[in-house]
């Protein structure tokens, strides 16, 4: 089964899709499970993966119900109070839903030693015990703090959202190699191949100019801890849908069908545990 395992859907308002700048004005508007389904039929991917956009317990049930509603959205990973004294009563309200598959807070717009917090740290030990999963959003500037984290919670399932975001524009590869490379050996942790358009230049990228960091990703993670993520409708900004799939789809085409099949989805339905959901939804 060919899955997206990361995208989006929301309804837009200024007010609390504020990080949307005028650069990015094709987003300012709403995208919805419909305008997703007409890319996802062109591409033949099966199953999707929606993941939070705003950091709200009414998006994550929002989301919740869009996916009861829409049966090509296997899973969601949500936002919840992680942090909070009371998380745990939260938590345990939200894992009666099996749609949901995990958390996930914007760190990257947190202050450096936020997932060293204790309350933090707190949080990730109790959602452990669920057997959810943590998606890690985070810059590459702040990839050893992830490592620390990450050693904290060996138990955990982390995915880590758009290969860590390096600075691609810019061509600083060298200290993302390092430290992506040391992250992935972490063997609770798997890799989105995702966000990297966005990460580029937006006008100029090229398959070409990318390679480079899915080399290094394919290299530390291997099939088996990757998988394919759009990112949509964010990377619209910077490209189609059909040409991201396609892109990452050549690069994969000398792997053998076995691992091409992980990365395609099987990865992501087993991270997230992907297929009984809906069925009983």
């Amino acid at each position: 089964m060919r899955i997206d395992a990361h995208h989006h859907l929301w309804h837009y308002t200024p007010e609390e899709f504020d990080w949307i700048d005028d650069r990015m004005q094709v987003l300012r508007r709403d995208f919805l499970a419909d305008d997703l389904h007409c890319e996802l039929e062109s591409a033949g991917i099966e199953a999707t993966v929606v993941v939070q956009a705003r950091q709200t317990l009414q998006e994550t049930h929002w989301l919740l119900e869009t996916a009861a509603a829409n049966s090509f959205i296997h899973g969601v990973v949500g936002w919840a109070p992680i942090a909070e004294d009371d998380f745990s009563a939260t938590l345990d309200q939200l894992r009666h839903n099996s749609l949901l598959k995990g958390l996930r807070h914007v760190v990257q717009g947190e202050a450096s030693g936020f997932l060293d917090g204790h309350d933090f740290n707190r949080g990730i030990n109790a959602l452990t015990e669920t057997g959810l999963v943590y998606d890690i959003l985070v810059y590459v500037h702040q990839l050893e703090e992830v490592i620390r984290f990450v050693d904290r919670h060996p138990r955990q399932s982390f995915v880590l959202d758009h290969i860590a975001k390096p600075e691609i524009s810019s061509n600083n590869f060298a200290p993302w190699d390092c430290a992506l490379r040391e992250l992935a050996r972490r063997e609770n942790l798997v890799c989105k191949l995702s966000g990297m358009v966005t990460e580029a230049n937006w006008a100029e990228w090229t398959p070409q100019c990318l390679r480079p960091y899915f080399d290094t990703v394919l290299e530390a993670f291997e099939p088996s801890r990757l998988m394919f993520g759009s990112d949509w409708p964010v990377l619209t900004v910077a490209s189609t849908y059909s040409r991201w799939q396609k892109t990452v789809y050549e690069w994969t085409a000398p792997l053998t069908q076995a691992e091409r099949a992980e990365i395609e989805g099987n990865v992501a339905a087993r991270i997230y545990r992907l297929g009984s959901a809906q069925q009983e939804s």
